[in-house]
C-alpha cells in the first residue's frame, strides 16, 4: 500500500467542520435524491485474526461481527481527506440519529493504514468526530488487515485507492448487506433498521 500521507491539522470545531462536509457533499450521498449506492448481499469467511481499539484493547475480529447487536463496519486511515471524512461523518449522523438507542448498534471502522494508525492517532479521530460509544476504531498487523479486506472483497493495491464500502450485519446472521457507494445519513439509518428488526 501507499506511503503517501497527507498530514491535515483541522482548527475548525468539530461541529461546523461535519456541516461543512455535509454541504460540500452530493445531496443523494446524505438522503435526498435518487440512491447512488449499490446494495447486494453476501456471506463472507473472515479470518480469525486479532485487532487493536482505540484504547489500546485488544479483541478478535470474530468477537466483534458475531455480536448480539447489529453490525455496521468499514474501511478507513486517518489522514484520508477523500472518501474517508464523508463515511465517517455518516457514522457519526447515524449515532447522533439513534440517540440512546446507539448502545444497541456496534459501529467498526478498521483502518487499512495500520502502520501510522495507532491507538492514539485513532482515538483523536474518533473524538474530531463526536463519537459515542459503539463506535470503535481498530488497526492490527497488515497482513491481519490485508486478509480482511480480502475476505470482504475489499481489497486494494493502494489506500489511496480504497472504496466507498459499509457492511451490515444482523445479530446470528452468516450474511452481510454490502454497501458500495456514499450513502446518505436518512438510507443508512432504513438499512440499519432492515438489519436491527431480523
Amino acid at each position: 500500500m501507499g506511503n503517501l500521507l497527507i498530514r491535515h491539522r483541522s482548527r475548525v470545531p468539530a461541529a461546523l467542520w461535519l456541516v461543512c462536509l455535509l454541504g460540500a457533499a452530493a445531496p443523494a450521498a446524505f438522503g435526498q435524491g435518487p440512491a447512488r449506492y449499490k446494495r447486494t448481499v453476501e456471506t463472507y469467511t473472515l479470518p480469525d485474526v486479532v485487532l487493536v481499539s482505540q484504547t489500546g484493547f485488544k479483541v478478535r475480529l470474530a468477537d466483534l461481527v458475531n455480536s448480539d447487536k447489529p453490525v455496521l463496519l468499514n474501511f478507513a486511515f486517518a489522514t484520508c481527506t477523500t472518501i474517508c471524512p464523508v463515511m465517517s461523518a455518516g457514522f457519526a449522523n447515524l449515532q447522533r440519529k439513534l440517540g440512546a438507542e446507539t448502545a444497541n448498534v456496534r459501529l467498526i471502522s478498521i483502518s487499512i493504514d495500520p502502520e501510522n494508525d495507532t491507538p492514539e492517532v485513532l482515538k483523536q479521530y474518533l473524538d474530531r468526530y463526536g463519537a459515542k460509544p459503539g463506535w470503535d476504531f481498530y488497526t492490527g498487523r497488515r497482513e491481519d488487515i490485508l486478509s480482511i479486506m480480502k475476505a470482504c472483497n475489499a481489497l486494494v493495491p493502494d489506500k489511496m485507492q480504497h472504496q466507498p464500502l459499509t457492511f451490515l450485519k444482523a445479530p446470528g446472521d452468516s450474511r452481510w448487506i454490502r454497501i458500495h457507494g456514499l450513502i446518505g445519513t436518512a438510507d443508512l439509518l432504513a438499512e440499519y433498521r432492515q438489519v436491527a428488526k431480523r
